[in-house]
């Protein structure tokens, strides 16, 4: 399976935090941005966009694998 960070300069751990916290809570973007400005990670709303267009198909795929195997 090819590695979907390949090209993000930033860690695939942030990219995954970023993610998931969209999806995972009722958050804007700027809110997300916001959250992890607190936390040090310096990015931006449109940065949180485009890696949610990108990525979360690929998350989502991974989360009903997971919900399957437990029930």
């Amino acid at each position: 399976m090819r590695n979907p960070f390949r090209y993000f300069n930033s860690s695939p751990e942030v990219i995954r935090l970023t993610v998931l916290l969209y999806i995972r809570y009722p958050l804007s973007l700027r809110r997300v941005e916001d959250l992890l400005f607190e936390r040090g990670i310096d990015i931006c709303h449109e940065t949180v966009r485009f890696w949610w267009n990108r990525l979360a198909p690929l998350f989502a795929g991974e989360m009903r694998k997971l919900h399957l195997q437990r029930h």
